[in-house]
Order: C-alpha cells, then structure tokens, then sequence
C-alpha cells in the first residue's frame, strides 16, 4: 500500500508501548491510522530493562496475559546494598503478582500486531524530519521530500525526540535530564535459572542492585529474569558519568557481570545481547511546556513519562496507558469539532485523573534524592558494616544500636544520619 496517496485521521510517530496503544485503541474505533517507526520493526529501536507492571495494559487490551508475549511472572523481589565484596538484601515473596517480564521488542512487536490486526497501517523503517503544519496546526509529519497529512499526529517517538526538536516543540536534552542504561541479556536455560535463582516454573526474580556496583557514580544496577536469559543492566546519571567515568561504559557492566556476588548466578550464560539508551530522570523539566497543540498530542518517554524510585522502574505501563489517554483525547476532539488545542487540553485532564501524573507529581522530588552520593557510596557501606558486627560474631553479641554507632563512627554524624532517614521516608 501506498501511504503517500492516503490521507489519514491519524498519523502515529513511533510503535513502542505510546505510540503502538494509541494506534490501537484509535484503529478499533474506526479512525484511518498510519503508524510509523524508524527501526526495521517495532521494538528495535526500544531497550528496557525487563520489568512491566500489568494492570494498565489489562485496560487497554482484553485477555491480555493470555495473549501478551509474558516470560515470567515477578514474584520475588530483592533489594541489595553492595559495598565490595559484602551486600545487604532486603528480600520479599508473593504469589499474586502485578508485574512480569518480557523482552521489549517481543512485546512491542505483539502491540503493533494488535494495532495492524484492529485497521491500522503499520510502516517500519520510516524516518521522520519534522511536524508538517498549516495555518499554526500540525497537519502531518514530513518524511523526507513527501508529506503525509492527518488531521492529527500523535508524537511517540520515545526519549530522542528528534522530531519535536526539529519542529521547535521541545530544547535539545541535557544530560543533567537523562539517565543512561546499559544492559547485557544473558542466556541461560530455564532450568538453570530456576535452580541458580531459586524459582519454580514461570516465577520471576526482580532485583535491585545498589552501592558501589556504579563505582561511585549515582544510578544502579538491575537482574531480570526472563524465561530462558537473565537481563543484567546498570543506569547512571549522564551528567555525573561524563565527569566520573574514566573508562568505556561497557567496562562498567562487564565487571557487574564479573562481580563475586553476582557471577554465580550467572556464569553458565552467555551473552546474547548488548544495548544502551537514554531515560527519562529530571521529569519535570523533560516534560514539554504542555502534552497537546493545535493538531498534536505528545505521549510516552517523549512527555517525559517515566518514573524511577530508585528500588523500581515504571516506564512501559506509563508509555501504553499515556497512549491510550491521547487515543482517547482525539475521540473526544472528533466529537466535539475538531483538533484545537481547546479540544485537545482535554488529554491533560486524562492525565491528571489517571494514575500517571499522580505518580510523577507524588513523587516530583525523587531525581534530586537519587542525585545525594551519601546514598550510592556510604549508606551501603554502612548497611553492611552494621550487618558485619550483628552476624560477624566472636563472642558477644552487640545490641543493634551499638552495632549502629560503630559502624558511622566517624563517618556521618547522628543529625545527617536522621535527616537523610527523614528525607528518604518523605520522597520515596
């Protein structure tokens, strides 16, 4: 098909979870959707690490975890604060669980198939220059020397918004912003990661890694398992890495894979894949002034729709709900008269109502938290010397506040203790 000689409802920039649940939702509905993406398919151009919270897409697709590329099921979560050869793991276990993992490109793969399958046009490996606009309204993308006109575009093209940049929507990133993940996928079979992880059938493993695991520079470290591999990955703040790391990044995630703590579980594998993207961090001054224009709703990483609380990452369920949001903000503005930025303000008040900017806006504070060193370099180190001087025992056992005063001694006082404590009760 031949989409310079159609002209569509809507035209859709990206088919990761935004831009592919927003071309669905609105295909179903009867609307002519074009949704374009850059990669070969949808999904290459995506990485994550390999966790997804499932109750939003559950609202979006029916029978969703029967028919949704699911490899496990999380129902172990850990929570370690690494200080050398030594770590400190707060552990949790349940059998209902809300979340699971699954490769992206598998998963952003099914979403546009579902997208195809409900009537819209799916085109890969299609580059977009900018926004076309008419008379102050967006009224297309500009692929090269061709137009592809819409009544309304709906922009998902993730965190390299090169197509708002170019249109004047949106500054250049800074790295004080974003974040970058790097991430080795693993291969292993399932019997071993069952044994080497102590899980059983489809049971999943999400751990959380923090410390000196970044050498210092503030982030963390992740281990996802997914059915027959293991995604291991590091995020560390951008801004922070260009002064303090002094090698290649992939340094840094060959020696987590090598670390004494971690190898065992995995030293059978090997690696099948490495990639690395940035991520969303300083939200609030990613997100663009606002989320809809004349003609233009903005959805996904590219509004900044991402949230890190340091022991979970949430970014697809944002990015496929925030989707379904602009979907249905476009349904309203056929409704009511058209694509005005009056009709379409009505996405914001979506997103407000919803869980996502409830989210970002409770937890607002949270990047200039994670941005404290105390909280990558001496917490950890002494989270483990108190547990060293509870267990690590000769003759005589301490009482938990001694064990406390020896380890900070000399190296934080009481008040900085207390108030970090309070200030990492109050964002997180």
């Amino acid at each position: 098909m031949d989409a310079t000689s159609y002209r569509f409802d809507v035209v859709v920039v990206g088919a990761g979870p935004a831009g592919s649940s927003a071309a669905y939702t609105l295909a179903k509905r009867g609307f002519k959707v074009l949704l374009v993406e850059r990669g070969r398919s949808p999904g290459a151009k995506n990485m994550f690490g390999g966790r997804v919270y499932v109750s939003p897409l559950k609202e979006i697709y029916p029978d969703f975890e029967n028919k949704a590329p699911i490899h496990r099921w999380v129902t172990r979560e850990k929570v370690s604060l690494v200080d050398g050869d030594n770590m400190t793991t707060l552990e949790y276990e349940a059998r209902n669980s809300k979340s699971f993992t699954t490769y992206l490109t598998q998963l952003s793969g099914w979403m546009a198939k579902q997208a195809e399958e409900a009537g819209a046009l799916l085109l890969n490996e299609i580059t977009v220059d900018r926004l076309y606009m008419e008379n102050g309204f967006v009224r297309g993308i500009v692929v090269g020397e061709e137009v592809l006109k819409a009544d309304v575009v709906i922009d998902a093209e993730g965190i390299n918004r090169l197509v708002l940049e170019k249109s004047g929507i949106v500054p250049r990133l800074k790295p004080s912003q974003v974040a970058l993940g790097i991430k080795e996928v693993i291969k292993l079979s399932v019997e071993e990661i069952n044994t080497n992880f102590g899980l059983e059938g489809n049971e999943g493993l999400a751990w959380i890694l923090m410390g000196d695991v970044t050498k210092g520079v503030p982030g963390g470290a992740f281990i996802y398992t997914n059915r027959d591999s293991v995604s291991l990955g590091l995020v560390v703040y951008l801004e922070d890495a260009i002064y303090k790391v002094n090698k290649h990044i992939s340094n840094y995630i060959e020696e987590l894979r090598l670390h004494p703590l971690l190898n065992k579980y995995i030293k059978e594998g090997r690696i099948m894949e490495y990639s690395s993207h940035l991520i969303p961090e300083d939200i609030g001054s990613i997100m663009p002034p606002k989320p809809y224009y004349n003609g233009l709703l903005i959805a996904g990483d590219a509004a900044g729709f991402l949230l890190n609380l340091g022991y979970t990452y949430r970014g697809v369920d944002f990015a496929a709900y925030s989707g379904y949001l602009a979907a249905k903000a476009v349904e309203y503005g056929h409704d009511n008269g058209g694509y005005n930025e009056e009709n379409l303000s009505i996405y914001k008040k979506y997103l407000e109502e919803s869980f996502i900017l409830k989210q970002l806006k409770k937890f607002k504070d949270v990047h200039s938290l994670m941005k404290k060193e105390r909280l990558f370099e001496l917490y950890p180190s002494l989270a483990n010397h108190i547990a060293r001087e509870l267990f690590h025992i000769d003759y005589e056992s301490p009482k938990i506040l001694e064990a406390i005063k020896k380890a900070k001694e000399g190296r934080v006082g009481w008040f900085t203790l207390l108030r970090d404590l309070y200030e990492v009760s109050r964002k997180i």
